[in-house]
């Protein structure tokens, strides 16, 4: 069986037993794609650990930039991934269809926008360079997300399309005015004061969350796995809990973090478990996805809203 050697170590003396009396469980092959964001880290975690393949999962979690996940899933590279909400929407309207079953985590802090420091104001931005990655991303959204609230739209900057980890660095560099980045590269810049300051991050402007969704087509084949996937997520963020420096040396090592490193970088966000998946879902998404919605139309990165109902199933985490 994959995974024999892991799955004993994770699950202790007794498994072999419990297993020959069950009979060998098939494992259900998914791949699945995400970004080196924080937030993402419990799905490493639970492969690492051996959580995944103890619930039957045989899984290959695959690094791939937000702006090219879509077309991973597309190809059936990939039959799930990790995103933020709004990206959903982006993907469903350039016809990749997906559904979010879970919440994964919710920015405090661990998104936000770098500017020199003799930039006062978000206004004082008009007419100067901003990196963020391309349209479609989470970086960009925020950025446009931002700028709206300030009475500006992307218009009014120069996009230097760049991903978070370059656009730290960029910025650190001295290249670029301001540049739109996350954890863990916001704390590269926050360690470099005399590069720069972060003016904005989503204390002021609560508008990253990440889901974790599936194709249609892997849901309708893999219901149990689906449950799986959900109920795996939440048991890494118990092992977390029980464990929490361990858990943490696994998460930072994935992102050439220490430990601590990684601890500083989660400080930033906040997972969401069994309790506020069904909180999450009861209202707040609905309210946001619909805001993302009216935004991504007015920046003409979607050409119709759609039927938000249609991106979401819900049954995972209501245990139904």
């Amino acid at each position: 069986m994959i995974g024999m050697k892991r799955i004993g170590v994770a699950a202790g003396i007794g498994l072999a037993t419990l297993m020959a009396a069950a009979g060998a469980q098939a494992q259900t092959k998914v791949n699945i794609g995400i970004s080196g964001w924080t937030g993402f880290a419990p799905l490493v975690l639970a492969k690492e650990a051996g959580i995944f393949a103890r619930n039957g999962l045989d899984v290959s979690i695959k690094k791939i930039p937000q702006k090219d996940r879509h077309l991973a899933i597309a190809s059936g590279d990939i039959q799930c991934a990790a995103t933020t909400v709004e990206t959903w929407i982006v993907w469903d309207a350039a016809g990749i269809k997906t559904k979010q079953i879970f919440q994964l985590d919710k920015s405090y802090g661990a998104d936000g926008m770098a500017v020199r420091s003799a930039t006062g104001s978000i206004k004082d931005l008009k007419g100067k360079t901003v990196a963020a990655s391309a349209p479609g991303t989470s970086p960009y959204f925020a950025l446009a997300w931002i700028l709206k609230e300030n009475g500006m739209s992307v218009k009014d900057v120069s996009v230097v399309n760049m991903e978070p980890g370059p656009a730290a660095q960029a910025f650190i560099a001295g290249q670029n005015d301001a540049a739109m980045t996350y954890e863990p590269y916001l704390s590269a810049v926050r360690e470099k004061p005399d590069a720069g300051k972060i003016i904005a991050t989503t204390l002021d402007y609560p508008m990253v969350m990440d889901t974790f969704g599936c194709t249609p087509k892997f849901l309708g084949e893999n219901d149990a796995a689906a449950a799986a996937l959900t109920k795996s997520y939440f048991e890494a963020l118990a092992l977390i809990k029980a464990d929490q420096a361990k858990a943490y040396g696994i998460m930072g090592a994935d992102v050439k973090q220490t430990g601590e490193q990684f601890g500083k970088s989660a400080g930033y966000l906040r997972w969401s478990d069994a309790e506020g998946n069904k909180a999450f879902f009861a209202g707040e998404w609905q309210a946001f996805t619909n805001k993302a919605a009216d935004l991504l139309l007015e920046i003409g990165l979607i050409k119709a809203k759609p039927d938000i109902t249609t991106l979401v199933d819900t049954k995972y985490v209501a245990g139904k």
